[in-house]
């Protein structure tokens, strides 16, 4: 029978004992070897394995054991033991008479995984001893740099920058974490987690595409539109066209969507004229206000059009700047 050292590999982020049958298989059937003890160790002996920590340079006491048993188990750590792998290849390598080498994955990460390292990042950061200035911040404090990152993540959009969108999340993402730790903070009657978001957004798209969820009739992307507005009324009880309307976003593209939402109800509410308006301030307002009507009968956004004219315009601004001083 050949000689065998079977490194089992599992994800650090699956309940323990969460093991494919071969890898069960294998555990109850070797002897196995590991480098500390752990939650995952535990539940390996308490299904009756033998599982021995090893003190010290592991690859000399796995070859002893394989010359003795035949085939043993190394139960890798959280990090996979990367170290110990390449140290064991290349000394069987050199001797590859004495045992086979063989990489077991006794569980894989899933989709998503590394959102619980995220998590468990920032409740480090932001618990005792932790990182003091993300204890002292309150959702209100945060606000500025939710929409700070947003704005990074949309001028990557804009530069059709992939790598940089990527990190730019990266970013959004830490903000969403962060401010679902700190209302672990609150008052127990008001607090939430990050789990609550994530289940929160979960029903709401299993309940917004009952065509994709609950085998509705797929229609026309006009109809699933429509559906989801109507599913949407259904769970919000609001008095107006307009509530749910981000009024904190940029004036022109809140122009946009409140008289967007006017115009998807039918309701014609001529914006007020320039002329008629009792001063300076107001008129320009209306002025804007006109412009963006006419923008949205043309089919333009107008947020897009001047971010687009302002953003040649500096083009033109940094062409016309005389060359910086010397600094010799």
């Amino acid at each position: 029978m050949t000689a065998r050292i079977v490194l089992l590999v599992t994800s650090p982020r699956l309940p323990a004992g969460l093991l494919t049958s071969a890898a069960w298989d294998v555990v109850r059937q070797h002897p196995v070897l590991t480098g500390a003890d752990s939650e995952l160790v535990t539940a390996v002996r308490q299904a009756g394995a033998e599982v021995t920590v090893v003190d010290g340079p592991a690859t000399q006491q796995l070859l002893d054991a394989v010359a003795t048993h035949g085939t043993v188990v190394w139960l890798a750590g959280p990090a996979g033991d990367e170290a110990l792998a390449r140290e064991l290849g290349l000394r069987l390598a050199r001797q590859p008479g004495l045992a086979e080498m063989e990489l077991m994955y006794g569980s894989w990460d899933p989709p998503g995984a590394r959102l619980l390292d995220a998590v468990a990042v920032l409740d480090r950061l932001a618990s005792p001893g932790g990182d003091p200035w993300k204890r002292a911040q309150t959702h209100r404090s945060l606000a500025g740099y939710l929409l700070e990152e947003s704005y990074e993540a949309y001028d990557a959009i804009s530069a059709d920058d992939t790598d940089a969108l990527r990190e730019e999340l990266g970013d959004v993402l830490l903000q969403v974490v962060l401010h679902a730790r700190l209302a672990e903070e609150l008052p127990e009657d008001e607090r939430w987690t990050i789990d609550d978001v994530a289940g929160g957004l979960v029903d709401k798209m299993i309940r917004r595409n009952p065509h994709v969820f609950a085998g509705a009739e797929v229609g026309t992307l006009e109809e699933i539109t429509e559906n989801w507005e109507r599913i949407k009324r259904a769970e919000k009880a609001r008095s107006s066209v307009l509530d749910g309307v981000a009024l904190s976003q940029p004036a022109l593209a809140l122009a946009a969507q409140i008289l967007d939402r006017a115009a998807r109800r039918g309701i014609e509410v001529p914006p007020p004229p320039p002329d008629a308006q009792p001063d300076a301030e107001a008129k320009l307002g209306a002025s804007l206000l006109a412009a963006v009507a006419a923008a949205r009968e043309a089919g333009l956004d107008p947020e897009a059009a001047l971010r687009r004219t302002t953003l040649s315009h500096a083009q033109s601004i940094r062409a016309a700047e005389p060359p910086p001083a010397d600094p010799r």
